[in-house]
């Protein structure tokens, strides 16, 4: 089977566990790849261009979105990030999935880009706001102001939800990952991204055509 790759949008408030469902199902077909963004900050020590970012200069990141080279982009505390297109279409092209761990604002951009036919938009939701706050509180990664700040963001990310194609309710992360599971399953078969189609039917037509002939 030959196909269209996936530009899959995984989107979810802090906490509800985008991040580790991304992992996994890369995990379950070592094909599937995150997008690498490109930023204006300098690189850290140990970080490679390309690799973890793609590292531009401020003036050459104006002008890739300017060219409309970039699928979406934001300003985070005075440096740029964003989607490099070339990249991601080569990808789809070749039929590779890309996996875009991104806020709403970002999905909304890649779902208006010249790929919108290309996207599977997913949301993750938590069980509860409870739970969501329990979860950022078990991490044991930030300060209580960090997660306080988190939880406030959270609300107007889930307002959000209704944008995406799938919405999957995270309460228990192996039966999440099984269903994010089938939606890619399922997308990968979808009619206008199986590029193998049209010339199977005709093969098939081929084949009527000879039996009509020879009968």
């Amino acid at each position: 089977m030959s196909r269209r790759g996936l530009l899959i949008i995984l989107s979810s408030p802090s906490g509800a566990g985008k991040s580790t469902l991304a992992r996994r199902l890369m995990a379950w077909d070592p094909s599937i790849r995150f997008s690498v963004s490109a930023t204006t900050r300098a690189p850290r020590p140990g970080e490679e261009d390309g690799r973890e970012y793609f590292f531009r200069s401020r003036e050459a990141f104006e002008e890739m979105v300017a060219n409309g080279d970039m699928l979406e982009h934001a300003e985070v505390f005075g440096n740029l990030y964003g989607s490099p297109r070339a990249p991601v279409e080569e990808a789809l092209s070749a039929g590779r999935d890309v996996i875009f761990d991104i806020d709403w604002q970002g999905g909304q951009q890649v779902r208006n880009s010249v790929l919108k036919g290309d996207v599977v938009s997913i949301f993750i939701l938590p069980p509860s706001i409870a739970e969501l706050d329990a979860r950022l509180r078990g991490r044991g990664q930030d300060s209580a102001e960090v997660i306080a700040g988190r939880m406030a963001k959270s609300e107007a990310e889930i307002s959000h939800w209704a944008e995406y194609d799938y919405v999957l309710i995270n309460a228990d992360l192996d039966a999440t990952e099984r269903q994010l599971i089938h939606i890619i399953e399922a997308e990968r078969l979808r009619r206008d991204r199986r590029t193998d189609l049209a010339g199977f039917v005709r093969g098939l037509n081929r084949e009527f055509a000879l039996g009509r002939s020879a009968s």
